[in-house]
């Protein structure tokens, strides 16, 4: 029997493309780099990225999981690795460890109204969930997404926002914390779109990524609309060092994000949201 490879060494992927999306954020387009080919993701899952001799991050996978030709990941420039891989250009090479993690419940979602909602960078994890619903798009009942960023600048796949906005059969709810240049749109934080989304909150699932605040509000808000806190699933890639649950830096209360999320069923962890020390 072939031994199982080790989950804590990195496969060779080329960088095909690199696309810049805001000032910080860029997408990066991979391909494996030997003989291996792409390993199936779930919508929600991430990928550890590893530039040699620098270090690993956790990314979330933000491209189509139904393309076995290229990975796909929005990457925001924060810290060392991330600010090295900015740098990094097409011919180039990573490591990628993964897939892993809880991933979105987008099949179990069939037959509901299903609302994303997105903040900044947050749109990048949901994306994978978007496509493949998308894609069975006569499986679901009415599919809205709601996206806030802080700026019109800030906003990612702002050409890619605006196809879906064309299409007749996804809703579309676009806000910015602070309105510059010709922004004409909505003005507030992304939950002040959640009583104008046309949704059954008693058949409704909700995706819902961003900062932690914002996930908070937002479930609060879906609760007082009816939707319910088992109906609700939220994405914390937060913190994370190994994948695999060795390290405990993701430790959130009893689980480990690494190993039990990132995304949760929001009826799993909402006590945890009220208690500031975790």
């Amino acid at each position: 029997m072939a031994a199982k490879p080790d989950p804590m060494i990195p496969i060779l992927y080329r960088i095909e493309k690199i696309r810049k999306e805001t000032v910080d954020t860029f997408s990066m387009t991979l391909t494996p780099g030997g003989a291996e080919t792409i390993v199936p993701f779930r919508a929600g899952q991430f990928n550890m990225l590893y530039v040699f001799g620098v270090g690993e991050v956790p990314i979330s996978i933000s491209g189509n999981p139904e393309n076995m030709q290229t990975l796909v990941h929005t990457i925001r420039s924060v810290g060392t690795v991330t600010s090295m891989m900015k740098t990094m250009k097409p011919g180039m090479y990573i490591g990628v460890r993964g897939p892993y993690g809880s991933d979105w419940q987008v099949e179990q979602a069939m037959g509901d109204d299903v609302v994303l909602i997105a903040g900044g960078i947050g749109l990048a994890p949901l994306r994978p969930a978007l496509y493949q619903i998308l894609a069975r798009r006569e499986k679901y009942g009415k599919v809205i997404l709601l996206y806030g960023a802080r700026t019109p600048e800030e906003m990612l796949y702002r050409k890619e926002l605006e196809n879906w906005r064309k299409r007749f059969d996804l809703d579309v709810l676009v806000t910015v914390d602070r309105a510059t240049g010709s922004w004409r749109g909505n003005v507030g934080v992304v939950t002040k779109l959640i009583p104008r989304a046309p949704f059954d909150p008693y058949h409704t699932t909700a995706m819902i990524c961003g900062p932690e605040v914002m996930i908070r509000y937002s479930a609060m808000a879906l609760e007082e609309q009816g939707v319910s806190l088992t109906k609700i699933y939220i994405s914390m890639e937060r913190n994370m060092k190994c994948a695999v649950g060795f390290c405990g830096h993701c430790q959130y209360g009893p689980h480990f994000i690494c190993k039990d999320g990132p995304v949760f069923q929001f009826e799993r962890v909402h006590k945890l949201f009220t208690i500031r020390e975790i």
